[in-house]
């Protein structure tokens, strides 16, 4: 090699090794399409490679790409190239444009015929098998290692996340632990089957829409059966919505045929991003605990006769990520204090809060801490 190997690379391929083995040993028999996974020394040349094509610019555009480890003949209907590319950085950040699409992966395979890391670049693929070892340019520094849900087609959990020199691994016993919220044990792949139309994924979807839009926003989630949470609103909404939209909470009222899952689906993600674009408007969207929007762009106010927030327990699912109670200013901006504010008022409320920066945020209350609580997930999301 002529460059300089990228050190995080070679320090976690063990663990990550040692972690899809555990996934695969742990599928409870099934065999069937599953993917066969990489050595230590596979998976420290696919970061290697990954990261310095993250740092390249094509035609002056970052390359976002997704690496699948897989042999194409494992695959149905893949685009094959007539000769397999090199695992380079430069050859990724060259191929990039075509492939930037979400769903899409450039599968990588064994390649006896190239010198280097004897790993080849044999085409693309939108079908990939339960923990399939996946790794995904998110951002220029940015990797996300992760792997396709063995209960849901449509679901990745992340593994662990690299940028620059620091190294996240997602801790998978956080799921287990007293209070863990709901939305944070789907996120972390430990739900029951289900899929998509559960509620709580409904909540994941929201959560990555509102990241998407990459201008910060704030989502309050009431519930439906009282009004109390209006005490913690500054009146009137600003954009008030009556009667409330119910458009998301109607498509996940039932699940459909499976005949016409794929269809419901496409309508169930149009419903999320239409409303998680409008947490990019200045204020915060109310959302109550049935999907039912009741407006945006809403002031949040100290209930009156309760005291300031002064501490929030800090958490992030991530191995070796100790809790910190801290005040809340330390968060963030107006938004996360704001979003504090509220569930410190409203108990049975919980608030999302995205940031400019790329920070997620889920605040709820939690009983046993007597406190509010704040799970940072951006590890989960990207």
């Amino acid at each position: 090699m002529d460059r300089e190997v990228y050190a995080p690379a070679r320090s976690i391929a063990a663990k990550l090794v040692a972690y899809f083995q555990h996934r695969a040993a742990a599928s409870f028999g099934r065999t069937e399409d599953v993917a066969e996974l990489p050595d230590a020394p596979t998976v420290e040349a696919l970061i290697d490679a990954a990261f310095w094509a993250s740092l390249r610019r094509e035609e002056g555009y970052p390359p976002r790409i997704s690496l699948a480890f897989l042999a194409p003949e494992a695959r149905r209907r893949p685009l094959i190239f007539e000769r397999p590319l090199p695992l380079r950085p430069a050859v990724l950040a060259r191929v990039a444009p075509a492939v930037e699409r979400q769903g899409i992966h450039l599968g990588v395979w064994r390649d006896d015929n190239l010198d280097d890391s004897g790993l080849s670049v044999w085409g693309t693929t939108r079908i990939i098998p339960p923990h399939c070892f996946v790794l995904e340019v998110s951002a220029p520094g940015l990797l996300v290692i992760k792997h396709q849900s063995a209960e849901d087609t449509g679901k990745f959990i992340n593994v662990a996340v690299l940028e620059g020199d620091q190294i996240k691994m997602v801790d998978e016993r956080a799921s287990s632990l007293p209070g863990c919220p709901a939305l944070l044990t789907s996120l972390l792949g430990s739900d029951s089957p289900g899929g998509w139309g559960q509620s709580v994924n409904v909540l994941v979807q929201l959560a990555v829409s509102m990241r998407a839009h990459g201008r910060g926003g704030l989502l309050l989630v009431v519930p439906a059966s009282e009004g109390s949470w209006r005490e913690s609103i500054v009146q009137p909404i600003a954009y008030a919505v009556s009667p409330p939209f119910a458009e998301l909470a109607r498509l996940t009222g039932a699940a459909p045929p499976e005949t016409d899952r794929r269809i419901w689906q496409d309508m169930l993600g149009r419903a999320v991003d239409e409303l998680g674009g409008l947490t990019a408007v200045d204020g915060a969207m109310v959302l109550t605990d049935r999907y039912e929007l009741l407006g945006f762009g809403a002031k949040i106010g100290r209930r009156k006769g309760w005291p300031p927030v002064e501490r929030v327990r800090l958490t992030e699912p991530v191995e070796g990520g100790a809790a910190l109670v801290i005040h809340p200013d330390q968060l963030g901006g107006t938004r996360h204090l704001a979003a504090a504010q509220f569930v410190h008022d409203q108990h049975d409320a919980i608030a999302l809060v995205a940031s400019q920066d790329g920070h997620f945020t889920v605040f709820e209350w939690s009983g046993c801490e007597d406190m509010v609580c704040a799970h940072r997930i951006e590890a989960l999301l990207l």
